[in-house]
Order: C-alpha cells, then sequence, then structure tokens
C-alpha cells in the first residue's frame, strides 16, 4: 500500500489535489526531520500511520466547516493541524507552539506541501489572542492543565459536525485524567475507525464550549 493508499482506504472520496499533497509528505517529513528532530526515527517509518492517519481520526469525529478557525495548541512537528488542515481545506488554521525550531519544520511543509490554510506561530497559546471555534491537540500534556490553556481561544457556536469545543488524541487510561477536569467529555474509539493494532489504547476525546 503507498503512501495515499493508507489515507484513501478510509477517506476515499479525497481529492487528487489533496492525494498529492499526502503523498508529499512522507519525502518531506524525512527531510527536515533528518534536519530538525520532530518525528522519531523508529516512527519515521510509520508516519502515514502514526502521525498522519492518527491525526485523522480527528475528522472521522467533527467535520469542519468552510470558514471555520481551528488552532492546535503544542503543534510540535505539525499533527494535528497538518493532516486536518489537507483534509479540510476550506477551513482556517493555526498551529502554534513555544518551540521555533518545530515551527519551522511546520513552515517547511506548509511550504513543501502547498498548504494555503494553515499559519505556523511560535508562541505561547494563551499569547495568542485570537478566537477559535475548535482547540485540537495531541497528548501535549494531561487534561487538567491544557483546559485552562483553551478557554480564552474559544468562541461559542458551531462550525462543524459538532458543536465548537475542544478535541484531543489521548491514549491509555483516561478516566481519572478527564474526571480531575470536572468537564463532561465524549470519547471516541480510534481503534474501531482504522484497522491497526497500533490505535487499541487511542482515543478522541471531545467536550463542547461552555
Amino acid at each position: 500500500m503507498n503512501n495515499s493508499e493508507i489515507i484513501t482506504r478510509y477517506f476515499p472520496d479525497i481529492s487528487d489535489e489533496q492525494r498529492r499533497q499526502f503523498d508529499l509528505l512522507g519525502e518531506l517529513y524525512a527531510e527536515w526531520n533528518s534536519r530538525i528532530n520532530v518525528v522519531s526515527r523508529k516512527d519515521l517509518e510509520h508516519l502515514y500511520t502514526r502521525h498522519i492517519l492518527h491525526s485523522l481520526a480527528i475528522a472521522k469525529v467533527c467535520q469542519f466547516e468552510a470558514g471555520a478557525k481551528i488552532v492546535d495548541i503544542g503543534c510540535g512537528g505539525g499533527f494535528p493541524s497538518v493532516p486536518l488542515a489537507i483534509m479540510f481545506p476550506e477551513a482556517e488554521f493555526v498551529g502554534v507552539d513555544s518551540i521555533g525550531k518545530k515551527i519551522r519544520v511546520v513552515e517547511g511543509i506548509i511550504s513543501g506541501a502547498g498548504i494555503k490554510n494553515l499559519r505556523a506561530i511560535n508562541s505561547r497559546a494563551e499569547q495568542l489572542g485570537e478566537k477559535f471555534d475548535y482547540v485540537v491537540s495531541r497528548a501535549v500534556t494531561e487534561m487538567a492543565r491544557f483546559m485552562p490553556w483553551t478557554r480564552p481561544l474559544l468562541r461559542r457556536g458551531q462550525r462543524g459536525t459538532l458543536a465548537n469545543g475542544v478535541l484531543y488524541l489521548k491514549g491509555g487510561d483516561l478516566a481519572e485524567e478527564l474526571a480531575a477536569t470536572r468537564l463532561k467529555w465524549n470519547v471516541y474509539e480510534i481503534g474501531s475507525m482504522f484497522d491497526d493494532e497500533f490505535f487499541e489504547t487511542k482515543r478522541v476525546v471531545y467536550t463542547p464550549y461552555k
């Protein structure tokens, strides 16, 4: 199975341009990772499953409308924001990370793949000064610590198939961690979306803006 086939197996309706962009990611990440390590070398050979497809689990949970604004807090090398920006070309994405070298990688990926709807910003989330419809992230920190960062960034409404809120990629036993936030969460099992043992303990957790 080639690179884009891993994606089209689960997202058969993507356009030729989206397929082209997804195909480019393998080469681009290999090139940038040789300069600035943002993906472990062991994981790089599983880039399309463990990073790109994993990011796209959010797209299985929520379809973003045209014009929706989404911020990826602690975007690292661009996951989940890079794959989601390709999947939703009419939405607007911002990837933010406090580590400048990671943002340089994301900027290189954006340029190399021709992604027009993603900005990469070297900043702390609480310093952004913008409002968004959704916050996305992947295992940046514990939820009770993460959630206070999101509240100043979110606005009420619904710019997708779920009400505006937080969509977070997490693994392991989450019951205690989610309970500590004192919020109501919906938990979506990624193992029921994608047929790979890597996803057996992976989840998308969602809570609407209150």
